[in-house]
């Protein structure tokens, strides 16, 4: 054998009370559970680690993150390895890098350039959900990446491929076209598919053209994770639309960062919980993640009325330079409540920068849009307004319009798992990125109690791992992976903050993919040990 985890607390990511036990793995799997008092030798290896007083549970899977270029630039990647992450679920909110052809990819680096840089320290060398997984597989020389990753196709990035940037149906051909390209990247082992309904192209797609991709999605077993139309005014409704449209569709949700948010929302996570409750009932498979923070993060170009956003980029610039389009767009945003805003008129003293692309525009970030204002004597849109133009749209954005109660409320439900929603661009990115499964063990299990610890690990493991239909992860179990967090219950805690966001979090001391050690007392080791972690659907390889 190749390693024994000597006198651990197995949190077996079931939910069921802790037991202490000696776990040994070899070739990557848990070979043996020994529990203590058990009959026969105790089990030896070539190594032991004496796990006494640690926590020994599966690998923490994170549901919704955004390393989709992170992994490729970054072997460290400590941000989610010294969390206990051992597998990321990237292409989320309907934008990320497959499929494309060059034009597409042009645009979608462009427009997610504030949650994943430009990539022009990236070599795009795939244009197809295949080529993307396999280039995660053959990452820095053949040898992998920092932890696993799976893929969800993106349905702003399809519709910016079939259709472009125009705010209306598409036409049958466009549709079938579409269909093609979600079947193709089920094929090629995608595990899923998201949507960014607040985010252009992918907010132009109506329900009857959501449901045909999400039939194709259900085809070959996967699930359909939105971020839906509104978490602010009308939230309840855009639920409700989400539950609707997958059952018509025979397709599985998951709800992607679940919460209530902005002031129209305070204490009405029950109205939610007995929406979902409801449909679990008739026979719905659904799911969600949240993070265990109040504020949200994304860009300040997101809160931009859709209309501003119709043609692209380009378009929307050259909307913000022209003084009449953007007064429209200013009351829009001050006065109507924009669509991307999620209905609700824009509190400035709510939008606090958070990274900057121009170094010229870095005195911005820490303060909100309003305090920059007050500073410089002008209204806040006008701050906001040379934001947008001087960083050509790559400004990111924390927006501090959640509600506590909510998000505890929410992170009790049955269906619940972890997704830290980060962005890991800017000079002060939220601390959700850096924190948020230490922040689970921590501040909710042990501190105040909302989860259990057992109940806790089952939310950060095999549930997640059951709505990805893998069969050999989230559990601490005889033959399944050795994907394996031993972590301090007593001391686990997050140590990033909003003031200091890249702290890592402390009482991680191991963390193992594939029964190899990636975080090693303490400390990253130089082991890439991750792989892209192919979807039921997967079948005719890469296109």
């Amino acid at each position: 054998m190749d390693l024994v985890l000597r006198d651990a607390l197995v949190v077996d990511g079931t939910g069921a009370p802790s037991y202490r036990a000696d776990v040994t793995l070899d070739g990557g799997r848990i070979a043996e559970i020994h529990p203590e008092g058990s009959s026969g030798p105790r089990p030896t290896a070539t190594r032991t680690l004496d796990a006494d007083g640690l926590a020994l549970s599966p690998g923490f899977i994170d549901m919704h993150a955004h390393s989709d270029l992170a992994l490729l630039r970054d072997p460290d990647h400590s941000a989610k390895a010294a969390q206990g992450v051992t597998l990321e679920v990237l292409g989320q909110d309907g934008l990320s890098y497959a499929p494309a052809d060059d034009r597409t990819l042009a645009e979608v680096r462009r427009s997610i350039a504030g949650w994943n840089g430009d990539g022009s320290d990236i070599d795009f060398d795939w244009r197809t959900v295949g080529g993307y997984l396999d280039r995660l597989d053959r990452n820095f020389g053949g040898q992998g990446i920092a932890v696993n990753a799976a893929y969800l196709i993106p349905q702003g990035t399809v519709r910016m491929y079939a259709v472009g940037w125009d705010d209306r149906p598409a036409t049958d051909a466009e549709l079938t076209r579409m269909k093609e390209l979600v079947d193709q990247g089920m094929r090629e082992g995608a595990v899923g598919m998201s949507s960014g309904l607040t985010y252009t192209p992918g907010m132009y797609a109506d329900d009857a053209e959501l449901t045909e991709l999400c039939r194709m999605v259900a085809r070959h077993g996967g699930y359909y994770c939105p971020h839906h139309r509104s978490y602010g005014a009308g939230a309840l409704e855009a639920y409700e639309e989400m539950v609707r449209l997958t059952r018509n569709a025979g397709c599985a949700l998951h709800l992607a960062h679940a919460t209530m948010n902005f002031g129209v929302n305070k204490g009405r996570a029950p109205d939610l919980l007995a929406l979902l409750d409801g449909a679990l009932a008739g026979g719905a498979d659904i799911s969600l993640d949240t993070y265990p923070y109040t504020p949200g993060c994304t860009t300040l170009a997101a809160m931009l009325p859709s209309w501003a956003s119709e043609g692209g980029p380009e378009s929307t610039l050259a909307r913000l330079a022209d003084a009449e389009s953007a007064e429209r767009i200013r009351h829009h945003l001050e006065v109507l409540g924009s669509d991307g805003c999620h209905g609700v008129p824009i509190e400035w003293d709510t939008i606090e920068i958070s990274g900057v692309g121009a170094p010229h525009l870095a005195e911005y970030v820490g303060r909100t849009v309003a305090e920059s204002a007050a500073l410089r004597g002008e209204e806040p849109w006008v701050t906001a307004r040379r934001l947008l133009t001087g960083d050509r749209l790559g400004t990111t954005i924390l927006q501090h319009v959640g509600h506590e109660e909510n998000v505890q409320r929410i992170m009790r439900h049955p269906v619940h798992t972890g997704g830290s929603d980060g962005i890991l661009q800017g000079d002060k990115p939220h601390p959700r990125a850096y924190g948020t499964f230490p922040q689970y063990l921590g501040r909710y299990a042990r501190e105040l109690g909302i989860l259990s610890l057992e109940e806790c690990v089952a939310h950060l493991t095999s549930r997640p791992a059951a709505r990805l239909r893998l069969a050999d992860r989230g559990l601490v179990r005889e033959g399944y992976r050795a994907d394996l967090v031993l972590f301090d219950p007593e001391t686990v805690a997050a140590g990033s903050t909003f003031e200091e966001p890249r702290t890592l979090p402390v009482g991680i001391p191991h963390v193992l993919i594939d029964g190899r050690f990636v975080i090693e007392d303490g400390r990253r080791t130089s082991a890439l040990a991750g792989r892209a972690v192919r979807g039921a659907g997967a079948g005719t390889g890469a296109a």
